[in-house]
């Protein structure tokens, strides 16, 4: 994902362990990008996978509480909010 062409990059000194550094560095060569892009593609992975791992999280919350209500399937949740709405 490229950074749209008004953002402005903020330079940031990290330290890798000696393997992820040769990983990053080859995967670099690989890709033919910079070491700086393979490190922000990882990030922006990282930061996806998190996402994801809360939107789950999230998921099987409310599908417990609407377990809990008796509420199955998408007709189960139509009635539910019927019997809701004339209260």
């Amino acid at each position: 994902m490229p950074r749209s062409s008004n953002a402005r990059a903020i330079k940031k000194a990290i330290s890798l362990p000696p393997d992820l550094a040769r990983f990053a560095t080859a995967t670099a060569r690989e890709e033919g990008k910079t070491v700086s892009a393979v490190v922000q593609d990882a990030m922006r992975a990282y930061r996806l996978s998190r996402l994801k791992g809360e939107y789950r999280d999230l998921q099987s919350f409310w599908s417990q509480r609407a377990r809990d209500k008796g509420i199955l399937t998408e007709r189960d949740l139509q009635r539910y909010l019927a019997g809701k709405s004339t209260k």
